[in-house]
């Protein structure tokens, strides 16, 4: 009976100089868990308010929201585990080479990623947007994270990486809300000129789709083997750019005769001698 009095007074001061010893580490680290936490979903609620206001993409904001809780959790779970007393150094670097070999894995996806982050915070172009880039012509449908879909003309789907969409050259047509129509038309060596110019007039001003201001412009551009080249600009709605186009390639093939002018076509003249 004394044995056993005696073993239980040796346990309970252990139980005691543990208590002093780790107490005040352990409180401390549950503390710091506790708070670390309470200011981690602070900080995130914050953050989503902020990117909320700035107008953001909606798909974005959730994402960053997470990824800045993950590491701020991941900090805080160090710094407890380092206040308890285990050592930290071996599983830190332990970590930091499995993100090394996952990063080196994965870089083609990471590059992705990455520029995901910069087309939805950057926003050089946003669903419905018109756009060129890396090859093709689309509608824009949506972005996500790691790829952006397209819509061309000709109803396909496109999915093109961001990583390389976010760093290469990208043209967006629905930036501006005028743009500017290109033609170049050519007439007939002999043809005069100035019924070129009023033929041309006429078709603009006939076109309630063409801006008059900027005003249009008419200018001769070359001269062809077989024709004298004008370039024409006129300035449009972005959405009527299409349909302008056409239509005045149209009203140049239907009516030039009217303004006593011909489309030209290559030709070859030959001229034989005899010796």
């Amino acid at each position: 009976m004394a044995d056993q009095i005696s073993d239980v007074n040796i346990y309970f001061d252990k139980f005691i100089n543990f208590c002093f010893e780790y107490g005040p580490n352990l409180i401390g680290a549950i503390l710091v868990l506790v708070i670390g936490l309470w200011i981690t979903r602070i900080i995130t609620k914050s953050v989503a308010k902020t990117l909320l206001k700035k107008n953001t993409d909606p798909s974005l904001i959730p994402f960053i929201r997470g990824l800045i809780g993950v590491v701020l959790k991941i900090l805080i779970i160090i710094s407890v585990m380092g206040m308890v007393g285990i050592q930290m150094t071996s599983f830190i670097a332990l970590l930091g080479a499995a993100g090394l070999a996952i990063g080196m894995a994965l870089s083609g996806t990471l590059q992705n990623f990455a520029g995901g982050i910069i087309l939805l915070v950057f926003k050089p172009f946003k669903a419905g947007d018109f756009i060129e880039a890396q090859g093709y012509i689309g509608t824009v449908k949506g972005i996500s994270i790691f790829t952006t879909t397209l819509n061309t003309v000709d109803k396909k789907l496109v999915i093109i990486p961001n990583g390389p969409l976010a760093t290469g050259p990208m043209t967006n047509f629905s930036t501006e809300p005028i743009r500017r129509v290109d033609w170049n038309f050519g007439i007939a060596y002999g043809d005069d000129m100035e019924n070129f110019k009023k033929a041309i007039a006429d078709f603009i001003s006939e076109d309630e789709r063409i801006l008059d201001d900027p005003a249009f412009f008419i200018g001769l551009s070359e001269f062809g083997d077989s024709s004298v080249n004008f370039t024409v600009r006129a300035w449009v709605n972005s959405e009527n750019y299409w349909d302008v186009f056409f239509d005045m390639n149209e009203k140049v093939y239907k009516r030039f005769g009217e303004y006593k002018l011909n489309i030209p076509f290559p030709q070859m003249d030959i001229h034989m001698t005899k010796n």
